[in-house]
Protein backbone atom coordinates (compact mmCIF):
# COMPACT_ATOMS: atom_id res chain seq x y z
CA UNK A 1 0.00 0.00 0.00
CA UNK A 2 1.26 3.46 -0.81
CA UNK A 3 2.06 5.83 1.77
CA UNK A 4 -0.29 9.37 2.27
CA UNK A 5 0.89 12.14 1.51
CA UNK A 6 -0.92 14.40 3.47
CA UNK A 7 -0.16 13.83 7.14
CA UNK A 8 -1.66 15.42 10.42
CA UNK A 9 0.55 17.26 12.18
CA UNK A 10 -0.32 19.61 15.56
CA UNK A 11 0.77 23.56 15.68
CA UNK A 12 1.84 24.44 19.30
CA UNK A 13 1.25 28.04 20.45
CA UNK A 14 5.10 29.35 21.32
CA UNK A 15 2.97 31.31 24.21
CA UNK A 16 3.60 28.35 26.29
CA UNK A 17 0.28 28.15 27.10
CA UNK A 18 -0.55 24.69 26.02
CA UNK A 19 -3.08 25.30 23.17
CA UNK A 20 -2.87 23.76 19.76
CA UNK A 21 -4.07 23.64 16.61
CA UNK A 22 -4.49 20.08 14.39
CA UNK A 23 -3.95 20.54 10.85
CA UNK A 24 -2.70 18.60 7.52
CA UNK A 25 0.16 19.16 5.55
CA UNK A 26 1.53 17.61 2.05
CA UNK A 27 5.01 16.29 3.34
CA UNK A 28 6.23 15.63 -0.25
CA UNK A 29 5.98 19.65 -1.07
CA UNK A 30 6.56 20.87 2.52
CA UNK A 31 9.83 19.34 3.34
CA UNK A 32 10.15 22.48 6.18
CA UNK A 33 8.93 22.73 9.77
CA UNK A 34 5.06 24.60 9.47
CA UNK A 35 5.27 27.54 11.23
CA UNK A 36 2.06 30.00 11.29
CA UNK A 37 0.88 33.21 13.08
CA UNK A 38 -2.75 32.49 14.64
CA UNK A 39 -4.75 33.15 17.59
CA UNK A 40 -4.13 31.95 20.90
CA UNK A 41 -7.49 32.56 23.05
CA UNK A 42 -5.93 31.25 26.50
CA UNK A 43 -3.54 34.02 25.33
CA UNK A 44 -6.38 36.17 23.73
CA UNK A 45 -3.59 37.57 20.83
CA UNK A 46 -2.13 36.45 17.89
CA UNK A 47 0.97 34.44 18.51
CA UNK A 48 3.40 32.14 16.65
CA UNK A 49 2.14 28.25 16.35
CA UNK A 50 4.77 25.90 15.30
CA UNK A 51 4.64 22.53 14.14
CA UNK A 52 5.14 19.72 16.68
CA UNK A 53 4.49 15.55 16.23
CA UNK A 54 0.68 14.12 17.28
CA UNK A 55 1.79 11.17 19.47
Amino acid sequence: MAKATTIKVKLNSTADTGFYYVTKKNSRTMTEKLVQRKYDPVARKHVEFKEGKIK
